[in-house]
């Protein structure tokens, strides 16, 4: 690892555990934060200058979008384990590899998304049962940002690439330039009167810019990376492409199962008029918040995990995983006390249309289970994604998104007629699959006893 650029790529394999979670781990959450909040900005400016119909059409149109995205976390994700595994193994010449066949793959599938989803716009929006008041205003919104993919997409992959390094630093510096840049334009442009259109183009703009500044950083350091951006370097190897579509085919599967499921919840919600679907969005931004430490756990332990248990060193996959669902669970903790002591007034921050208070009180226990939702979900995560095991991730991914969310969202919803209110638990209920899952095959020690991935890859 000494010709390894030490300013990129760290290695995890040793030193105290708990200690480098958090110190890995921070800049993500900070990271994290600043997405919730670049993300929550367009649903408060939206929701004060435009009301209850401007809400209804940023939550439909980011319900999809999701869908779009996630894709592209799948193989980026899988990109960070494979880069994290090459770290573990001390393998430089296979890190500029996959580096190259990521940008190759995921840049060029984000305009075939893009060309996709422009031409099938009109029928997703049929689909989502789109309240009429709210439907040019889901268009527009939803229309421009498909089309701003490709920095989307970018963005993530970069993010992907410098976590799977050991490098949470910089992604959080390129997601502070899109979320001061968005919140200026969301107020620029919506004040202005162009409602979600302008919050669409603040949104792409902003990831554009963090994608271009992300890409310089690369540039610049394209010497220690070993990567240099030439065209011989992005035409992908075949071993590290078909490495990548191995592990990044059953994690998209898995996000597109669970994004499609929530989808089909969206569309049941969304019958229910206005009301229902600005209270169901402004819960959903709200749960994100409870991601701001989770995910970050989950991303700063893929990569932890990933080192080492291509290294051997599973006491340090446990002591990860272990420190990641006690602070999950003490961050879920404290916003539960939040949402149940005041649930009119943080609805107020997005809305004060008396309708939408007066149901924000139903939706206080769903808050709290999507909040532990959240915090089982991160390690449970963190231990499949880091192990690179792509037959749990498709397992995860179709027992979260069909058997529960969907399954459970039927039974409540519509065969005991619960109505929305079974939606919403179903929903809920979804966010334990993983951990449901994960947590008999980890007490079981099964997982030790799985050779890495990247072991098949050639060594430099």
């Amino acid at each position: 690892m000494s010709d390894i650029g030490k300013s990129l790529i760290k290695d995890y394999t040793s030193g105290p555990v708990t200690r480098q979670l958090l110190a890995f781990a921070w800049p993500f959450m900070l990271s994290n934060l600043l997405q919730t909040a670049y993300n929550l900005v367009d649903m408060v400016v939206v929701g004060q200058f435009v009301g209850a119909t401007g809400l209804s059409a940023v939550s439909i149109g980011t319900d999809l979008l999701h869908l779009y995205t996630f894709i592209a976390m799948g193989f980026c994700n899988a990109g960070q384990v494979i880069i994290s595994q090459y770290v573990g193994l001390q393998d430089r010449d296979s890190v500029s590899k996959i580096v190259g066949a990521m940008f190759t793959f995921i840049l060029s599938s984000s305009l075939v998304i893009t060309a996709l989803g422009l031409a099938g716009t009109n029928l997703w929006l049929r689909l989502l049962n789109v309240p009429p008041e709210a439907l040019t205003y889901c268009r527009q919104y939803t229309v421009m940002c498909t089309a701003g993919l490709f920095f989307i997409f970018g963005y993530t992959m970069v993010s992907a690439m410098l976590r799977g390094m050991g490098d949470s630093k910089r992604p959080m510096l390129f997601i502070a330039i899109a979320s001061v840049l968005n919140v200026i334009l969301d107020l620029v442009l919506v004040g202005a009167g162009m409602g979600t259109l302008g919050a669409a183009i603040a949104t792409v703009t902003a990831q554009g810019v963090s994608f271009i500044a992300s890409v310089i950083y690369l540039w610049r350091r394209r010497a220690t990376l070993g990567f240099d951006f030439q065209p011989r370097h992005l035409i992908p190897d075949r071993r590290n492409l078909l490495l990548l579509l191995k592990l990044g085919v059953p994690m998209t599967i898995q996000s597109c199962a669970i994004s499609f499921s929530a989808l089909f919840v969206s569309s049941r919600i969304n019958a229910y008029g206005v009301t229902a679907s600005a209270v169901t969005g402004v819960g959903s931004k709200l749960s994100t918040v409870a991601s701001i430490v989770t995910i970050a756990l989950s991303q700063a332990g893929a990569t932890m995990v990933g080192q080492n248990f291509a290294a051997r060193k599973f006491d340090r996959v446990q002591k990860t995983l272990a420190d990641a669902i006690l602070i999950g669970s003490l961050f879920a903790a404290v916003l539960s006390t939040v949402i149940i002591a005041w649930p009119e007034q943080v609805f107020s921050l997005f809305n004060s249309d008396p309708d939408v208070l007066a149901m924000s009180h139903a939706y206080v226990l769903i808050a709290v289970l999507n909040y532990f939702g959240w915090a089982c979900r991160g390690p449970s995560t963190a231990l499949c994604n880091g192990m690179g095991f792509p037959a749990m991730n498709f397992i995860l991914g179709i027992f979260d998104g069909v058997v529960m969310r969907v399954g459970l969202c039927i039974l409540l919803g519509d065969i005991l007629g619960m109505g929305i209110r079974g939606y919403w638990l179903g929903g809920s209920a979804a966010g334990y699959a993983f951990f449901l899952v994960m947590l008999p095959y980890f007490l079981s020690g099964k997982w030790k006893k799985r050779a890495p991935p990247v072991s098949a890859a050639p060594q430099a």
